[in-house]
């Protein structure tokens, strides 16, 4: 069985550039061979920076 690296890549953002930047990913990783890969959108209920206490759009 042949092992093919892989990279783990989690990115939270405002969702109004969802659709923009799940666009850049695709163009940008697609390879058309397998292991290129998947992309999950999913909702953040909650964000805080932690230093600052800042929370929400603020936070990221």
């Amino acid at each position: 069985m042949d092992f093919i690296p892989k990279v783990k890549i989690e990115l939270v953002i405002a969702a109004e550039r969802v659709a923009e930047v799940v666009a850049a990913i695709q163009k940008e990783a697609c390879t058309g061979r397998i292991g290129d890969g998947k992309i999950f959108v999913t909702p953040v209920e909650q964000s805080i920076r932690i230093r600052t206490g800042e929370s929400g759009i603020e936070a990221l």
